[in-house]
């Protein structure tokens, strides 16, 4: 891989990782664009890896409350007193929200690597899933108690469980990991930003784990194929990228609906479904 071509990539995956628009899908895209063979096992690897850089960044963004949430966890298996602090729950809330797609991950793994890759599933899931995140964003409200939405003291293990749940759903590419959290909160009548900061909680092991496991499992393709001095550089370039979208989504989401985040998703589907049917890129 030219050296270019993972600093474009590193910079789609740092943009994307976290807005609801699917980094997944977008990569697929901008690899099939740039002649990869996107079924590769090296190209399937790389993206996997890359987003470990995004995902370093959210760590390290928001390294005191996982600091404060995993002190408050661990305190609490030997104190029944520290067990009444909420960070107590809230650490057994990441652990349990984060089992469902490591689970369904490693059963659908061929299916996933395999034929999900596939532009007119991603182009299909883009448009498609903008309807879910639209309604859950008008529905947000209604559903919450009294008509309030929820904030992150009142998650409960069943809130973590069926975000994890939902999360699950973004193993389809084009459908958006933070995506598909986001909306799950929002259906749960949770707050934007708390949706939005447990779609980066419990993507963090999802991502890390999914990320090493490629590391290991596909070294030799990665090396054949992409080599180790690009996916070095798209991964440290997305680190870069993802850490400053972080705090423009967050800032974003506090005073605004995610309309904008919808109409680009339907733009770029359609954008996706032109370039197929004109033979610009094939599906594969």
């Amino acid at each position: 891989m030219a050296w270019w071509h993972a600093i474009l990539l590193g910079i789609v995956e740092g943009l994307s990782e976290f807005l609801p628009i699917s980094s997944t899908g977008h990569l697929t895209v901008v690899e099939k664009l740039l002649g990869y063979p996107i079924d590769d096992a090296g190209i399937t690897a790389f993206t996997a890896i890359i987003q470990v850089g995004a995902i370093l960044a959210a760590v390290l963004y928001f390294l005191k409350d996982i600091v404060r949430l995993a002190v408050a966890w661990f305190k609490g298996l030997f104190s029944k007193e520290a067990r009444s602090n909420p960070d107590y729950r809230l650490g057994w809330g990441v652990i349990v929200g984060s089992i469902p797609i490591a689970i369904v991950g490693l059963a659908l793994q061929k299916i996933i690597e395999g034929g999900l890759r596939n532009l007119w599933v991603v182009a299909a899931a883009l448009i498609l899933w903008s309807v879910v995140l639209w309604f859950a964003d008008r529905a947000s409200v209604q559903s919450a108690p009294r008509g309030t939405p929820r904030g992150e003291e009142s998650m409960t293990l069943m809130d973590a469980l069926i975000l994890g749940l939902w999360q699950c759903v973004a193993l389809i590419p084009g459908v958006s990991r933070s995506g598909a959290t986001i909306s799950g909160g929002l259906f749960r009548g949770i707050d934007r930003v708390t949706a939005t900061r447990w779609s980066f909680f419990l993507g963090i092991p999802a991502l890390l784990a999914a990320g090493g496991l490629q590391a290991v499992k596909a070294s030799k393709s990665v090396s054949e194929t992409v080599g180790w001095g690009a996916t070095a550089i798209g991964t440290v370039v997305a680190f870069v990228v993802a850490y400053a979208s972080i705090a423009w989504l967050l800032r974003f989401v506090a005073h605004n609906r995610f309309t904008a985040f919808v109409i680009y998703r339907v733009l770029a589907g359609l954008a996706v479904v032109g370039l197929l049917v004109t033979n610009v890129v094939t599906a594969r």
